[in-house]
């Protein structure tokens, strides 16, 4: 019988029959778990608990508390919400699973106008399948078959996308008579998933709102950020016009020698977004005395910096750069957090009274002396000749995470404020049911940026990401709808590019590392999309701050 060693506190070691699924040993687990366990890892890869064992292996259980449970936990939903929907709205009606906003999930109908009485439908329908416990069935096919079927049933989008995946036996789910397919598992079963929740918006859309990670108990609270949200709209409608919403459409452009339209318009759509921008402070005159800029790790803030600059200046306007990194406190000073590592992300690290000191002078045109933070000595330093002197009309600019918080430009009024949040949002899609998501192009920037400019490895970079995105819940997105504008820095292609990259880095992560399941994760999203050479990428590009190569001067 094959040895079994589930990880746990402590580990036990267990033998069972030849056969026995994950699902059966989990029944003996569960007692463990506050909540149902919803998948688990064979020998460090996460898999369905519908899988069998054969052999000698490590298991390790999950629930919706977990970073992997949370994951399963959203795809079963979006699996069930997706075949509901297709029975409420019959067939011609598909409901597209958009993106995330304020941690619930966007979905968008097509063919179809909502009302709120047919979102309830939905709903009611899901908690139909809830209530009755349905297996999710594991069933394995061609390619050729699965895109028959697909074709059937008129998801053309599935259609294309498996054109060029070279895998040819694939792997889809099945709810009765229903059939999907999605980059990785999902629950045991319909019954796994009751708590959720769906919000009618319009009639285009609703969000589903479930547990987190953070808060496994009920749903969270869905607070509407309407700025977000309108700009993730306005570039979905953009994705549409041009013919960029899924990865095939970028994929197709490859296989006709034509990538170079992809590029071209995708980095005029970012420029233009800088223009506008410049455009909007340039007639807000005399009021603009400082531009706020912030965003979350790996959203090209340094390169938009520098490029909004130069876009400023075109319309006549100087703008001077000061970095909040320089107004760090003295090192002895510096708050730690509860591992007692010193807290740089921490407002508290910073030294806002001279800060604030320092901005007021400016803007009243005296000169002033800049401090330089100096980090290895861990302290501000004068620099002879380190000042600054507003003109008439200059404009400083302040970058960092914590520019959008009004506790750092306390005494300055509002209308003299110009606050800019910037992400890359959602880029193409790889098919109505299945996404990028906006933390993974962050994600994957990262990795190769960490690589090409500071030798890190890509599982150094997974073994802090969980801090960076702390930083960025705590200290920026809660002040994402009181910026003036929203600019999002993805670029349709880049995927196809840092594919190249990252790809390399994240088949280093060895099958013993606790970041492999998370490697083959990304691995799987980049399968989706063909390579692009960084040779046609702009010298000037926003992607370039990662990938190397830039012509701007950091």
């Amino acid at each position: 019988m094959p040895k079994v060693t589930v990880k746990g506190n402590p580990d036990v070691k267990i033998e069972v029959p030849y056969g026995t699924t994950l699902y059966d040993i989990s029944k003996d687990f569960q007692k463990n778990y506050k909540y149902p366990i919803l998948t688990a890892t064979l020998d460090n890869l996460l898999t369905n608990l519908s899988r069998p064992i054969y052999r000698d292996s490590v298991v390790e259980f999950f629930d919706r508390s977990s970073s992997h449970g949370s994951r399963i936990y959203s795809r079963s939903l979006e699996f069930l919400v997706t075949t509901c929907s297709s029975l409420v709205l019959g067939r011609g009606s598909d409901i597209i699973i958009d993106y995330t906003l304020d941690n619930s999930i966007y979905c968008e109908v097509t063919n179809h106008k909502l009302t709120e009485e047919t979102v309830r439908l939905i709903e009611s329908k899901m908690r139909e399948l809830i209530s009755q416990k349905i297996p999710y069935k594991y069933v394995s096919t061609t390619k050729l078959d699965a895109m028959r079927y697909f074709e059937s049933t008129g998801q053309l989008d599935k259609v294309e996308n498996l054109r060029y995946i070279g895998n040819s036996a694939m792997s889809l789910y099945k709810i009765g008579d229903h059939y999907d397919y999605f980059f990785g598992p999902v629950a045991h079963d319909t019954g796994q998933t009751e708590l959720f929740q769906l919000i009618y918006l319009d009639e285009r859309g609703f969000v589903m709102n479930f547990p987190r990670m953070k808060r496994p108990d009920e749903p969270i609270r869905y607070h509407h950020h309407r700025k977000l949200f309108e700009e993730y709209r306005r570039f979905q409608a953009w994705n549409r016009k041009v013919g960029l919403r899924l990865s095939s459409d970028l994929n197709k452009l490859g296989t006709l020698g034509k990538y170079k339209d992809a590029i071209n318009i995708s980095e005029l759509h970012y420029t233009n977004q800088l223009s506008e921008i410049a455009d909007d402070i340039s007639a807000r005159g005399d009021k603009i005395k400082i531009v706020l800029m912030s965003g979350p790790s790996s959203s090209g803030k340094t390169t938009t910096s520098k490029k909004l600059k130069t876009h400023l200046k075109v319309r006549g306007i100087t703008i001077h750069e000061i970095s909040l990194d320089d107004y760090f406190v003295n090192r002895e000073d510096t708050p730690k957090d509860e591992n007692g590592n010193y807290d740089y992300a921490s407002l508290k690290a910073l030294d806002l009274d001279l800060f604030n000191e320092h901005l007021k002078k400016l803007l009243n045109g005296e000169e002033v002396a800049l401090p330089t933070y100096d980090f290895i000595e861990g302290e501000k330093q004068y620099k002879k000749g380190h000042t600054l002197k507003l003109e008439k009309g200059d404009l400083l600019m302040v970058e960092g995470i914590h520019t959008l918080n009004d506790e750092i430009t306390k005494y300055i009024p509002r209308e003299n404020k110009y606050k800019i949040f910037m992400n890359p949002l959602t880029p193409l899609k790889i098919d109505n049911h299945n996404r990028v998501h906006a933390t993974d192009l962050r994600k994957l920037r990262r990795i190769v940026r960490d690589n090409n400019f500071r030798g890190t490895s890509a599982e150094e970079t997974l073994k802090i990401w969980s801090n960076v995105t702390k930083e960025a819940e705590e200290n920026i997105y809660p002040y994402q709808d009181e910026v003036d504008k929203i600019l999002n820095s993805s670029l349709s292609y880049e995927i196809g590019v840092l594919k190249i990259y990252a790809e390399p880095l994240l088949f280093a992560i060895s099958e013993d590392s606790e970041f492999y399941e998370e490697a083959h994760r990304l691995i799987a999203t980049l399968r989706n999309f063909l390579p692009i050479s960084s040779e046609l990428v702009p010298q000037d590009s926003v992607l370039r701050e990662f990938i190397g190569g830039s012509t701007i001067e950091y």
